[in-house]
């Protein structure tokens, strides 16, 4: 480097307008994470995705040429953020394209879900008697006559109360026990958590504190994160908050996060981003109620096996290599406090219990939650997302299995796929004429099309002839099928004042195609594996927040869900905090979920030896097979 010449360029980044000052070489993208900006990146920054186009209004830089960009946007200064170097201070406008909305993140705030749980123990419901409880004691003080110790009058208390034969107590609390005891003339509040079969005293305060007792349920999702918090003095849901997991910069899927990690040495990072999204929802929960962070003496917490390994700050890293084993599937509580999270300093942190590198404890609580390991029947439960994960079973056998299928309904590998936003559509339509009718979210111009948008574009464009069974375009002659700069594509709506046109190539179809097949693969799998028939099914669950907004008959039209009667299908809402909310609230659930998670048997796919080739039977609409779907109706013309 020349002599006076800058070690580090100032990058601003509009509308917000924040700056970040980095060093000669880096990229625009991560110039944006250091600011805490949100970029889309898919590929995690590899250049294959051309989510991360941002517009370079001011300043010098080196990008290298990709066909994910247009000529119009080159000569416009549009560049991809992770394929492009800072080589002066630069002012950067990142478009409204990449902005994450909470609005239609899945919190699922019925605060009655447990009450329906409450009940007889031995038909699988539990009774309430949460995790962590507060205590009033009121006890004899000492006399000539009864001189037994502090300690032990305590302990004595608490056994009227609960069932504790195993108890302790910190030094902590031991050392001011009995000053606080005369104190309070020997009527208290004492906090108890249960940690395995040993009942700990975490907190000893004035009995007037009795009732202030407050927990937090968490859905460690990969895209976002939601948090409910829960009284403990009576199993009420008092308020619900949701954000985006902010290690969303790193890549939006766990295994880029985990690579850029290993790469980067940024594990720490890794636990610091999800740990702060953690105690902002925790916060401003608490805020907004009034209520002392003191007082809230528990977390639990449900994810899928990374999340869960980056919130404690484990090793994930073999959870991508053979043979894909997770550092830990039942983890013990331990001090919120120790994890960073900002709740009463002795506080405690449980997680549920997670059944393999790819089947977390968000499954195991949406197994708990809808009770299909209760049943006689045989249901099948699915959550799809970020990944694919699916159960099959009743209350003699479960069976699980995971598909990276999820993403594309996502917007991954969509060219103008996104995130459930404003602008994304949500509903699409092909008319009797052919005209085609959508509906955005919040009414917005449309900026791009969200999971179920891209789920009705398929089946509509298929069930109209627009699309043939193997995916490819059919619509010859049509003005609206075009070829442009990847190759062919198919216009959903025009460019207009404010918006540019939503197109959907033929790329976003075989990555649509390949999405469902995959999904519907694992399903087959199991079903296949356990000779379980179509109709010997008795419910179908649709878990999570692309679940919740999927329409079942166009789910069913393109081969994603088994062909069954619609009324068999369910929605279920966000199971994962369901699950940790019932386990949060009664011990007996947490010993079941256990259970679950232990006799759970997992299919891995990768090397099941019939995987491929159901994969490639559900690669074309519906199927290979069509008496599997004797409801879809071909276009005439493709019968």
């Amino acid at each position: 480097m020349a002599k006076g010449e800058k070690k580090k360029w100032t990058v601003r980044f509009e509308p917000s307008g924040l700056k970040i000052e980095v060093p000669v070489g880096t990229v625009v993208l991560e110039a944006a994470r250091r600011a805490g900006i949100y970029l889309s990146s898919i590929c995690g920054g590899d250049g294959y995705c051309g989510k991360c186009k941002v517009i370079v209004d001011q300043g010098q830089f080196q990008s290298r040429p990709s066909t994910l960009l247009t000529p119009e946007e080159t000569r416009e200064n549009v560049v991809l953020a992770c394929q492009t170097k800072i080589l002066s201070d630069m002012t950067v406008t990142v478009p409204k394209s990449h902005a994450l909305e909470t609005s239609q993140i899945l919190m699922d705030t019925d605060a009655h879900r447990f009450s329906e749980l409450a009940g007889d123990v031995e038909a699988g419901i539990f009774k309430f008697d949460p995790l962590v409880q507060k205590l009033c004691l009121e006890m004899a003080p000492p006399s000539i006559q009864d001189h037994t110790a502090d300690h032990e009058r305590l302990y004595v208390a608490i056994r009227e109360q609960i069932d504790a034969p195993i108890m302790q107590t910190g030094f902590r609390i031991l050392q001011g026990l009995s000053k606080q005891l005369v104190e309070e003339k020997y009527k208290v509040a004492v906090t108890i958590g249960r940690r395995g079969g040993t009942t700990e005293v975490i907190e000893v305060e004035a009995a007037q504190r009795s009732g202030r007792n407050f927990a937090v349920a968490v859905d460690l999702g990969t895209t976002t994160v939601v948090a409910h918090l829960m009284n403990l003095a009576d199993a009420a849901t008092i308020d619900t908050e949701a954000t985006y997991n902010s290690q969303i910069n790193f890549g939006e899927d766990y295994i880029r996060r985990i690579i850029y990690a290993e790469e980067n040495s940024a594990f720490d990072e890794m636990q610091n981003r999800i740990v702060n999204d953690v105690n902002n929802l925790i916060v401003a929960l608490a805020t907004r109620q009034r209520i002392d962070l003191q007082d809230i003496t528990a977390i639990i917490c449900a994810g899928n096996t990374a999340m869960v390994h980056f919130l404690l700050n484990l090793d994930p890293g073999r959870i991508r290599k053979e043979p894909y084993v997770a550092s830990v599937g039942f983890m013990p509580p331990i001090r919120a406090a120790e994890a960073g999270i900002q709740i009463n300093k002795r506080g405690l942190l449980y997680c549920l219990p997670s059944v393999a590198a790819y089947v977390g404890s968000d499954i195991v609580g949406g197994v708990l939650a809808t009770r299909i390991y209760t049943k006689k029947g045989i249901s099948l439960f699915a959550d799809i997302g970020t990944n694919g994960e699916v159960v099959l079973g009743n209350r003699d056998w479960l069976v699980c299995a995971s598909s990276s299928a999820g993403p594309a309904f996502e917007g991954s590998g969509v060219r103008h796929g996104m995130r459930a936003g404003a602008g994304a559509i949500e509903k699409l339509a092909v008319l009797p004429d052919g005209a085609i009718e959508y509906k955005t979210i919040g009414n917005k111009h449309p900026v791009g099309i969200c999971g179920s948008g891209l789920l009705d574009t398929l089946a509509e464009l298929f069930i109209n002839g627009i699309i043939d069974r193997t995916g490819r375009f059919a619509a010859d002659g049509d003005e609206r099928l075009t070829e442009g700069e990847e190759g062919a594509q198919f216009q959903l709506a025009p460019s207009g004042d404010g918006h540019h046109e939503i197109v959907i190539t033929q790329a976003d179809i075989n990555n649509l195609v390949r999405s469902k097949a995959g999904v519907f693969a694992a399903i087959r799998v199991l079903m296949e594996s356990t000779q379980t028939k179509p109709e010997a099914l008795d419910a179908i669950y649709l878990a999570g927040g692309f679940g919740n907004f999927l329409n079942v008959k166009e789910a069913v039209t393109i081969g994603m869900l088994p062909d069954v009667p619609v009324e068999k299908i369910q929605f279920v809402g966000n199971t994962s905090i369901a699950g940790a909310k019932t386990v949060l609230l009664s011990r007996k659930a947490l010993e079941t979920s256990e259970q679950i998670a232990e006799s759970m048997t997992y299919f891995d796919l990768m090397s099941h030896p019939g995987y491929m080739d159901e994969f490639i039977r559900a690669s074309f609409l519906p199927h290979t097979d069509l008496s599997l779907f004797p409801s879809v109706k071909l276009a005439p013309e493709k019968v």
